[in-house]
């Protein structure tokens, strides 16, 4: 497990260069999201995502979410309404992972075998940039064991050492100090007719108007 330091206020190139190498190479980063540390892979790679379920020693019967660069990457990855677009573009970038019809091109033990899956498209410039050089999509699943909860993954000390000592670690560790107290993003299933609000996280206050309609 290499721990690359970095700084996001001075050029973080280099860091974004050796974390699209990982991710190529079938690795496994743990990196910074505009809510908590997430914990990701190439989200078609079959076998980089089998990996980040042995890390997180998480069930298979349990789905994971991705993270995408824009609109049109979320319309290759899942099936996307029309009508949708224009709320989508209202919820997007932020904190909210929406609930889709997935594609072929997310692999089955992405979504535990269903046919839905949870995508974002994050408001963090290094997200930003780390999915613009990579060019695909990445896991995006907190960084942390599996039964437990949020409160550790804004610490990235806390972070390291949970996974320090075990057999299966992420390969790297993008270390960008602590994030701002935060929970996991807002979760809204848009699969069937009527929408679902399945979690409330960090959300603005625009955002929130439009989550709210929702209801009505």
């Amino acid at each position: 497990m290499k721990i690359l330091k970095v700084n996001l206020l001075s050029d973080y190139t280099d860091a974004i260069r050796d974390a699209v190498k990982v991710l190529k190479e079938g690795g496994t980063v743990v990196y910074p999201t505009d809510t908590i540390y997430g914990l990701g892979c190439n989200a078609t790679d079959f076998k980089a995502v089998e990996t980040i379920y042995r890390i997180k020693d998480r069930s298979l019967d349990k789905p994971l979410s991705v993270i995408a660069r824009n609109m049109q990457w979320v319309k290759e990855l899942a099936t996307v309404p029309t009508k949708l677009e224009p709320i989508l573009d209202q919820l997007w970038p932020g904190a909210i992972t929406i609930i889709l019809p997935k594609k072929p091109i997310i692999p089955s033990i992405v979504t535990a075998g269903g046919e839905t899956v949870g995508l974002r498209i994050p408001d963090y410039e290094f997200t930003e940039k780390l999915l613009a050089k990579y060019g695909y999509p990445i896991i995006s699943t907190s960084a942390n064991m599996a039964g437990e909860g949020d409160e550790g993954t804004t610490n990235i000390m806390h972070i390291i050492e949970t996974f320090k000592p075990r057999m299966w670690q992420p390969d790297l560790v993008i270390d960008v100090g602590n994030l701002p107290p935060s929970a996991a993003s807002t979760v809204i299933d848009y699969s069937s007719v009527k929408p679902k609000i399945l979690r409330i996280g960090p959300v603005k206050p625009k955002q929130l108007e439009t989550i709210l309609k929702l209801e009505t």
